[in-house]
C-alpha cells in the first residue's frame, strides 16, 4: 500500500477520535509516518497532563488508527 493511502487512512482515523479528545481539552497531531508502520503523534491540551492519556493513546487512539490502517504496528506520543 503507498504511502499517501496510508496517509489518508490515518488522518482519517485521527478526525474520527479527535472529537472525543476535544470534548474533554484535548486534540491530537500527526507528527509522522515512519516506514508505513510507526505512527508519532503529539497529544495536545488537556491530553498531555491527563494521567490516563497512555491508556487513551493505546485503547482510543491506537485501535482507531489500526481499524483504518492495519499495517500500522506502534503508535508512539512525544511530549510536546
Amino acid at each position: 500500500m503507498t504511502s499517501d493511502i496510508i496517509l489518508g487512512n490515518v488522518e482519517r482515523a485521527l478526525d474520527e477520535i479527535r472529537p472525543f479528545l476535544q470534548s474533554d481539552g484535548g486534540d491530537i497531531t500527526l507528527i509522522g509516518i515512519e516506514d508505513n508502520k510507526h505512527v508519532t503523534v503529539r497529544l495536545e491540551g488537556a491530553c498531555t497532563s491527563c494521567n490516563v492519556n497512555q491508556m487513551t493513546l493505546k485503547a482510543g487512539v491506537e485501535t482507531t488508527i489500526k481499524k483504518y490502517a492495519p499495517e500500522i504496528e506502534t503508535v508512539t506520543n512525544i511530549e510536546a
